[in-house]
């Protein structure tokens, strides 16, 4: 692969800075996404466009991915505060139990 048809390296320092008007792509954008052809002499599509726009298709899949470890780590916070109530409660229940 010579070096016109690699991909170009992403800006370093961590995360990409988007604006307040970015919105994600929808899938529907994705599947109806065309590429213009490339120019004179040559087959295939842009290879500039196609690269822009898989960034962007994994920007949005990194922010997907992101907000879905979010959810799975708020969900395990909730099941351990939930097993904690129900110990606290059948402990409650057994001592009301020895009680009488």
């Amino acid at each position: 692969m010579n070096a016109r048809n690699q991909r170009p390296e992403p800006p370093s320092g961590g995360a990409t800075y988007r604006s307040g008007a970015y919105t994600s792509l929808l899938p529907w954008q994705v599947r109806e996404r065309r590429f213009a052809p490339t120019g004179l002499g040559r087959r295939g599509l842009n290879p500039d466009d196609v690269y822009a726009f898989l960034d962007r298709v994994a920007g949005d899949m990194a922010a997907v991915y992101a907000a879905l470890a979010e959810s799975r780590r708020e969900t395990a916070r909730i099941k351990a505060g939930l097993r904690r109530w129900q110990t606290d409660q059948a402990r409650a229940r057994n001592e009301r139990g020895q009680a009488q």
